[in-house]
């Protein structure tokens, strides 16, 4: 059912950013599609990200509890792993404002 619901959404995604880039035949039509584009954008990647430090913060948690001994090797995994987590926002923050210039 899981995988369902994802290609589901991934389809219905796919069929709405499409149109977006198709050209007109006559004038241009209003540029509205760019900062909903953006909102989207940013939202999902900021909440995909904060879902994905929660469950790093919690598995670095539960291996600390685990075994304490090896906490300076967990927190240098853990700040790896959120520092690459919020690059990835933060290239999407990028990206997403190289799009709209």
């Amino acid at each position: 059912m899981r995988k369902f619901t994802f290609l589901f959404v991934l389809v219905a995604v796919l069929m709405i950013a499409s149109p977006v880039y198709a050209q007109t035949g006559g004038a241009p039509a209003g540029n509205w599609s760019v900062p909903i584009g953006v909102g989207l954008g940013m939202g999902l990647a900021a909440g995909l990200a904060g879902l994905g430090q929660g469950r790093v913060a919690g598995a670095v948690a539960e291996a600390l509890a685990r075994n304490p001994g090896a906490r300076a090797g967990i927190q240098l995994a853990l700040f790896i792993g959120l520092a690459f987590i919020e690059s990835l926002v933060l290239f999407t923050f990028v990206l997403l404002f190289l799009r709209t210039a």
